[in-house]
Parts: structure tokens; sequence; C-alpha cells
């Protein structure tokens, strides 16, 4: 839990975040998204409002891994993050630890995050202009859901200093 601390105050104090776009249901706020780079990662930063909560970007996955090819309720959104404009992934996503939502007694499995939570990746710069990236998912409540279908964009150089990143505080997405 220390480490995880370690990490979020490293990640939040490194270098300068893009503007927030953010996800309102109605008048209210359920989460926003931020960006920035660490040395040679994209890191985006999700700030999710109480009730709310978001899901893992390997949701779908770790769902399917309990089911074990039974049929479920249903399963939550995951969250997709897709790099446009001149920027590519270079290696596997990684992501907070995330909470399990499970109800397994329903049969429903779900991952995510509440209040906060970061998605890093290594990424390389293919072209000029900014960056864009376009994020796909699902925030809940107890009692609603939110379909998530924003985007970031940003002018950015490519920051060459240190890496304040530990990726041993994160988990591999699957």
């Amino acid at each position: 839990m220390i480490k995880l601390l370690m990490l979020i105050l490293c990640i939040a104090h490194a270098a300068e975040w893009s503007n927030a776009v953010e996800v309102r249901q109605d008048e209210n706020l359920c989460l926003s998204y931020q960006a920035r780079l660490d040395g040679p990662f994209l890191v985006v930063r999700a700030t999710v409002e109480s009730p709310w909560h978001t899901f893992a970007m390997d949701n779908k996955q770790r769902a399917e891994e309990k089911l074990a090819g039974k049929r479920s309720l249903g399963i939550d959104h995951p969250t997709e993050i897709v790099l446009t404009g001149g920027l590519a992934t270079v290696g596997p996503w990684y992501q907070s630890p995330p909470k399990d939502f499970s109800r397994p007694e329903l049969r429903w499995y779900s991952w995510g995050f509440e209040r906060q939570a970061f998605f890093v990746t290594k990424i390389r710069r293919m072209g000029a202009g900014p960056a864009r990236i376009a994020i796909k998912g699902q925030a809940c409540t107890e009692t609603t859901c939110k379909n998530i279908d924003v985007a970031l964009s940003f002018p950015f150089a490519m920051d060459t200093n240190q890496s304040q990143i530990d990726l041993k505080n994160l988990v591999r997405v699957h």
C-alpha cells in the first residue's frame, strides 16, 4: 500500500497534465481523465467522483476466467484507450491494481476503480501534431451506469527526462 501511495505521489507531481475531459451524468460529474508523458511512458489518470466507479482494461478477460465457460448476467464495459495522431504503444498497458466488485452468487464478475486509477504504456512518437487519446468504457453507481466515449487531445514534445514510473506498483493488463 505504501508503494502504491508513493507511485501516486510521483506520478501526480512529475510532468504537467493535459486539460481534463469530464464525463457527466446530467449535471453530475462522474469522472475525468487527464494525460501526460513521463519519459517514454504515457500516463492516463482517471479521477473518479463518489459514488461512481469505473472498470479495469481487462475486466472482460478477468470475468471470462472466473466464469470458466458459464453464462453471466452481464459484464461491465472495460476501459479502452486508443492512441492516434502520431502516437503508438510500444509495449503492454499497465493499470492500477483494480478492486474486485464481483458478486459470485449472481455469477457477475467485475473489477475496477474508485477515486483514482492510472493507465500506463510505453509509447513512441510516429509523426507531428497533437496526440489524440480516445477513451471508451463505463462508469457506474449502485443504481445507474453511464457509457464513456471521450477524447483527450494535446500537443507535446517527447519527454526525454528519466521516468518516475515504477511498473512494479502497477499490474499488467491481460
